[in-house]
């Protein structure tokens, strides 16, 4: 059986978030390299939103159990 994995968004002023399940590593791979998946990247005014409301953010992985 394949192992399946969860994006986890990580605050520095927040609880984290799990935002996406059931992925390949691939996927989540691909998901954590994009641009809008950190502060310290984003863009969009809905990440600089999360940016101002949360501080610091980015997204990460780890294997679903």
């Amino acid at each position: 059986m394949l192992a399946k994995f969860k994006v986890i968004r990580f605050f520095d002023k927040h609880d984290n978030q799990v935002v996406k399940t059931g992925l390949t590593l691939e996927e989540a791979q691909a998901h954590c390299h994009l641009p809008e998946t950190s502060s310290a990247t984003c863009t969009t005014a809905e990440g600089k939103a999360r940016t101002k409301r949360f501080g610091t953010w980015f997204d990460g992985y780890t294997e679903e159990k």
